[in-house]
């Protein structure tokens, strides 16, 4: 059973006159039912959705890669050592005739490849770390000098020339200029005249 609130209730007036005029029956006006009492069909609940969550990610086991170093293709990228490519036929040519047997050229150009690879190769072995670590040293105390002499020497010399210049400007002006100025002055006034019996000697000397 339903329960019904007060304030679903509505209320009938009945109407004395009009029921004796139409022969003493009763009749009600009632207005139609609300709508909370009609038949409906219970709507089953709707379902609330639940926040996908997702899985639970597996760690991972962390492997730290170190860098290997790598030994480059072109170990002069600018070119500084072209010079030194030398091939056989940059030394050794042998023209048409007198000719050597094939396998003797054969060998030559062989031996000569095979000796001037390995020497280089030994000799880098034994000298070329201690050479790069002078070269790396040698570089490292210009790189100071220049940075912590030279350099400085410069902008305080640049930062005092003015000064000196100009304490030299009043040297000049105030001692110098003066006494310049002056024994010009003294040497202006001397005057040399030659008369003839002064060109005659001098003729004789040109002629002898």
């Amino acid at each position: 059973m339903m329960m019904v609130s007060d304030d679903c209730l509505v209320e009938c007036k009945i109407d004395d006159d009009s029921d004796e005029d139409e022969g003493g029956e009763e009749q009600m006006n009632t207005p139609p039912p609300p709508p909370e009492f009609a038949s409906k069909a219970p709507r089953p609940p709707t379902p609330v959705p639940r926040p996908l969550t997702p899985p639970p990610k597996t760690p991972t086991p962390s492997t730290s890669t170190t860098p290997t170093p790598t030994c480059p293709v072109n170990r002069d990228p600018y070119g500084i050592n072209q010079h030194l490519k030398v091939e056989v036929s940059d030394v050794l040519a042998e023209p048409a005739t007198p000719r050597s047997i094939d396998k003797v050229w054969l060998y030559s150009v062989v031996g000569f490849e095979r000796a001037r690879i390995w020497t280089y190769r030994c000799l880098t072995l034994l000298l070329a770390v201690p050479f790069a670590f002078l070269c790396g040293v040698f570089l490292a105390i210009l790189a100071c000098l220049h940075v912590w002499f030279v350099v400085p020497c410069i902008q305080l010399s640049n930062t005092f020339l003015p000064c000196l210049r100009s304490l030299c400007l009043c040297t000049v002006n105030v001692f110098i200029a003066p006494f310049c100025s002056s024994l010009a002055l003294c040497c202006s006034q001397i005057a040399i005249s030659l008369s003839n019996k002064d060109w005659h000697p001098l003729r004789d000397k040109e002629a002898v």
